[in-house]
């Protein structure tokens, strides 16, 4: 019985920006528990094609579609191929983003403006032609990624923190007028993670490193493959009854108000 409320065997799951990264370590983790992946990225086909072989040599179902996630004409037309293509779409993570590491008072509002579009407009638009089907169906989940800038603040990523902190009202009033169509919205919140992204920050005495490992109460970046029982948690039967949550995979950082320098 305890197995079955996290069986998502057959289930169709969207990962947008699913090409590589926490999306793709996400995906990986729904996809070992049975679901057929759709991947997706807006970079290159080459890009989505390697990733589709990546999933498919792990054992997985997948294919591929390139849209652009911020351009509703384009999602309108891909939703419709997939559920055509594809089958019916019952998992939702809104994953891809973007981040402009600038001061705010030097920031071009192009800049600003683009990266609230791909981080919070693109899981509304998404979000909006995916839910209509779950609506008929009554049933499906959805999974908007959302990060501990959510919750904090931190020098030169205010707009990627502005976004972040608005997906997190936006998960919410998702789940206020969904959640009677039997619709679970939530969230996940990554902490620090260690990533091909992250490599330069984490090697080399960077003090960066240290800092991270000195504020995550669990001593450490946290392994992608730590995000996969959360991504199926939300997805399955067992988050039935939650809804509107945010689910902070951190290590604890958002739990304390940090250590000194000097305690053990």
């Amino acid at each position: 019985m305890s197995t079955q409320l996290f069986d998502i065997t057959g289930k169709v799951a969207l990962v947008t920006g699913s090409t590589h990264g926490l999306g793709m370590a996400m995906a990986m983790g729904l996809g070992k528990a049975g679901a057929t992946i759709v991947v997706n990225g807006n970079s290159s086909q080459e890009k989505i094609d390697k990733a589709v072989e990546a999933y498919k040599n792990e054992g997985i179902k997948a294919v591929g579609y390139k849209f652009n996630v911020a351009d509703e004409a384009q999602v309108k037309e891909n939703i419709a191929r997939i559920e055509s293509e594809v089958g019916n779409i019952e998992i939702l993570v809104n994953n891809a983003g973007i981040i402009k590491r600038t001061p705010l008072a030097d920031m071009d509002v192009d800049d600003f403006k683009q990266v609230l579009d791909i981080d919070l407009v693109s899981p509304f638009i998404v979000s909006k032609h995916v839910v209509k089907g779950m609506m008929k169906r009554k049933s499906g989940k959805i999974i908007n990624i959302c990060s501990m800038m959510s919750q904090l603040g931190r020098n030169t990523v205010g707009a990627y923190a502005s976004a972040k902190g608005g997906l997190v009202m936006l998960t919410k009033n998702m789940a206020t007028e969904w959640a009677k169509h039997n619709i679970q919205i939530n969230g996940i919140g990554p902490g620090y993670f260690a990533t091909s992204q992250t490599a330069p920050i984490r090697v080399g005495g960077h003090p960066f490193n240290d800092f991270i490992v000195n504020r995550t109460p669990a001593a450490k970046w946290g392994d992608p493959d730590d995000l996969a029982g959360a991504a199926i948690f939300l997805s399955s039967k067992a988050s039935d009854f939650v809804n509107g949550h945010i689910l902070y995979v951190d290590g604890g950082i958002l739990a304390t108000i940090g250590k000194p320098s000097n305690e053990d």
